[in-house]
């Protein structure tokens, strides 16, 4: 079974997704809140559900931006939930939280139920969920930027040899990458700079989204070319 735990303002909404979970075979319902506040004294430490719905209607742009250090905190060193959000309207938050890996699925605020439910079973098999309008207006908005910056008008005039600029690395970014050019674990890099594992696998997957990596082998291969590392 699925565990889903659900954050929703809404009393209405949050019975809403309840109810939906709980009727569908293969999911159960681990708790819902009302905020990450509430959220935090339900979900028990080192004991992750399988997935975590967010609904981000009447929580507030600051309520966004918790979502990682509430995430880091309650699950430091074990495997953090697969996190759905629903009706976040702010594209460039959605666009970095999913490149960086925090969200795993970005629907609508008038996502259907069956949208919600296969973006469910979806993160639950580790892969990602984006309705059609969410992916267009994220992706667009990314090809837009690329387009100024290389005064290209779109993709097809734009010339193969010209790769999309990437943004640059933050200097602990740079110390991962430093220590996975040494062959470094998450352990070892985590002990090295005094945090924890789940931090550690955070600037990794944004090491690998910045550099368009998929392995640590290639994200030092591009380090290496971009001269962010030195051998």
């Amino acid at each position: 079974m699925t565990s889903v735990f659900i954050i929703a303002h809404s009393d209405v909404v949050r019975a809403g997704l309840e109810s939906l979970v709980a009727g569908e075979a293969g999911l159960t319902v681990a708790g819902s809140a009302a905020d990450l506040s509430e959220a935090a004294t339900q979900l028990p430490e080192g004991a992750a559900p399988d997935v975590l719905i967010f609904d981000a209607e009447r929580q507030g742009e600051e309520t966004l931006g918790a979502l990682r250090p509430f995430i880091e905190d309650l699950y430091e060193g074990v495997e953090v939930p697969a996190l759905v959000v629903i009706g976040a309207e702010r594209e460039e938050w959605i666009r970095e939280a999913l490149r960086e890996g925090l969200v795993q699925a970005a629907l609508p605020g008038v996502a259907s139920s069956g949208e919600i439910i296969a973006a469910v079973v979806a993160v639950s098999n580790g892969l990602i969920a984006l309705d059609a309008e969410t992916f267009a207006s994220v992706f667009s908005t990314a090809a837009s930027a690329v387009d100024d910056l290389t005064g290209a008008q779109s993709y097809d005039e734009r010339s193969p040899s010209v790769e999309p600029m990437r943004e640059a690395l933050t200097p602990r970014e740079r110390e991962v990458l430093e220590m996975l050019a040494e062959g470094l674990s998450n352990k070892e890099i985590a002990w090295r700079m005094k945090i924890s594992e789940h931090t550690v696998k955070f600037h990794i997957a944004s090491i690998f989204g910045k550099l368009g990596a998929s392995t640590r082998t290639e994200a030092v291969m591009q380090g290496i070319r971009q001269g962010l590392v030195m051998m």
